[in-house]
């Protein structure tokens, strides 16, 4: 048999017999591509750490024990416990049926005497391939299914922009999307950076599979492995089942790493470890699952800065950070205002069944003027509640409620408020406004570091 017709997939041998072994490889290797041989049982574990083998011989009775078997069920116990999906074929000179119905029982997939005849010990093996693959595909679709309900696969909606600094988004997007190049999508809240790595899936090869996304700033600590890696059954108190994490459900797809600045640097170590490895361990097992994945990530927070107070890991930055993104904020793009506010006026006339024909000119002045600091998320809410209350005719600067205006509107603003949460809030608006949206400018004239002003325009959303 040439090499190229050689069965795939890896087969181990446990026997405390060296001739056994080889005999075992002499055979196995002319059918099998890989077959690994050993006479220690205590490697087993790092054996199987280290390679996912789809069919494992494993002798009964070791030197301690030569007749009773007992160790063979040991160590049957420690590679199911280890590998649940594991087939292992039990092998023994003093095998017996109620030695046999004892190892089915145990979890053996088949059993066989020393000595053994070769064909019938090849059937047996292809037979024990067979059975692998299809738990491993189970495995697999259980991950798909948990991928399938996770995935945002609704048609996406299209991302809106004339202006300069948009065209050059979307030249970015369309370089990018066709290779396998981790992207990190940087911009303020509300500017669509989910919306970005969306389009980035959709456009690349990988668009017929999952596109999951992952909350980073909502998931605490303790269940940061478990959600992200998967757990196994009895892992902890809850784990009832296995369960694919959310890396496992985006295998062949892509995953958004959505808030990753707000990572801990707990979190973020085991995060790098399975970007730098490409495969995840379920928490409570030791075996380590390969990937395929395309990772998108995103945050408001100034990563670069937080690198240098040491916040944020620099090795875990250049992993993810093959091709940056930075979206404009709205007032940077202020020609696509008008263009946006028309495209949501359209979308909520037609949701909630009215037919406001457009804005005066008053409204148009108003919405050019604003510094909307929720950027566009901000403008598609106010024009949702405009669309709302408004009356019949032209939309007017009456049926928004903006915190902007005028100097003097400003002042009342803030002086109606005595919270200091408000008035905080409220003069960091006016200095971003004040900066034309300048980050650098406008700490500075608060007396913040780049990095304090910008935690604070995550805290009010801003």
């Amino acid at each position: 048999m040439e090499k190229n017709d050689l069965y795939p997939g890896a087969v181990l041998v446990v026997d405390d017999n060296a001739g056994v072994l080889t005999a075992a490889k002499l055979f196995l290797k002319r059918h099998f591509i890989q077959v690994d041989t050993e006479r220690n049982p205590e490697n087993i574990p790092n054996l199987l750490n280290n390679m996912r083998y789809d069919v494992i011989l494993l002798d009964m009775n070791f030197t301690k024990d030569r007749s009773s078997g007992k160790e063979g069920f040991f160590w049957l116990g420690r590679i199911l416990e280890i590998d649940p999906a594991a087939v292992v074929i039990l092998i023994t000179a003093y095998g017996d049926v109620e030695m046999a119905v004892q190892a089915i029982k145990g979890g053996a997939t088949d059993f066989v005497l020393k000595p053994w005849e070769n064909e019938k010990l090849l059937a047996t093996m292809l037979s024990a391939m067979k059975l692998r693959a299809s738990r491993v595909e189970n495995d697999e679709l259980k991950a798909k299914q948990k991928g399938l309900a996770l995935a945002h696969n609704d048609s996406i909606p299209e991302i809106l922009g004339n202006s300069s600094a948009m065209r050059k988004v979307f030249e970015t997007i369309s370089r990018v999307a066709k290779t396998d190049a981790n992207v990190l999508i940087l911009g303020e809240n509300g500017t669509g950076k989910e919306l970005v790595a969306q389009a980035i899936h959709q456009q690349s090869q990988r668009k017929a599979q999952n596109f999951v996304k992952v909350d980073l700033g909502a998931i605490t600590e303790s269940l940061f492995e478990s959600e992200l890696f998967g757990h196994v059954k009895g892992a902890f108190t809850d784990a009832k089942d296995d369960r694919p994490g959310r890396f496992e459900a985006a295998n062949n797809g892509s995953i958004f790493l959505d808030e990753i600045g707000n990572l801990s640097l707990a979190m973020q170590a085991k995060m790098l470890s399975v970007l730098q490895n490409r495969q995840v361990i379920r928490v409570g097992s030791n075996q380590a699952r390969l990937l395929d994945v395309r990772v998108i990530s995103a945050t408001n927070m100034p990563l670069y800065e937080m690198v240098k107070d040491r916040s944020f890991r620099q090795d875990l930055l250049y992993r993810i950070n093959t091709i940056e993104i930075t979206l404009p904020s709205l007032r940077e793009r202020a020609e696509d205002i008008l263009l946006l506010a028309e495209h949501f006026l359209y979308v909520y006339n037609k949701k909630y069944n009215r037919a406001i024909p457009g804005f005066s000119a008053s409204l148009k002045k108003a919405l050019l003027a604003y510094p909307w600091p929720g950027n566009v998320r901000e403008l598609q809410h106010a024009m949702e509640r405009a669309v709302i209350m408004a009356r019949e005719g032209l939309l007017q600067p009456d049926d928004f409620l903006l915190s902007g205006g005028s100097e003097e509107s400003e002042v009342l603003n803030a002086a109606s408020s005595m919270n200091l949460e408000d008035l905080e809030k409220d003069t960091i608006m006016k200095a971003i406004k004040k900066h034309q949206g300048n980050i650098s400018e406008a700490a500075k004239e608060l007396g913040l570091t780049r990095a304090s002003l910008y935690r604070r325009l995550e805290k009010y959303g801003l």
